[in-house]
């Protein structure tokens, strides 16, 4: 029979090592990513990963002030994917914005529209 601590030092290392191949695969989308979207969706991935290498870590050692980093973490990822997806719709926005154009379209035409030739 497997003692507790067997158990949690074998789950650990299963962890770290489905982690760390997590981690190889979201690497490669943030350099392979086709989009800007796509990356910012990697770089989040990795924020995660990363709360999740502290977490394991924290199990392992038993040092719970670990914890309170992967939370901060969390907090940090949170603020820079809102940060990015403010960034990605600003960027969209480099055009005058769509329901100015039209009023100025329908105010010519209603001059226009007086003479008929």
């Amino acid at each position: 029979m497997m003692t507790p601590v067997a158990i949690v030092t074998a789950a650990s290392s299963a962890a770290l090592v489905i982690l760390g191949l997590a981690l190889i695969l979201t690497v490669s989308r943030v350099v392979a990513g086709p989009t800007l979207p796509d990356r910012i969706l990697a770089l989040d991935m990795l924020t995660g990963i990363a709360i999740g290498f502290i977490a394991v870590i924290a199990v392992k050692t038993g040092f719970s002030l670990y914890i309170d980093i992967a939370i901060s973490l969390g907090l940090v990822g949170f603020l820079a994917t809102v940060a990015f997806a403010r960034f990605v719709l600003s960027r969209g926005n480099s055009k005058p914005p769509a329901s100015a154009a039209p009023e100025k379209a329908g105010a010519k035409r209603r001059h226009a529209g007086g003479k008929k030739r």
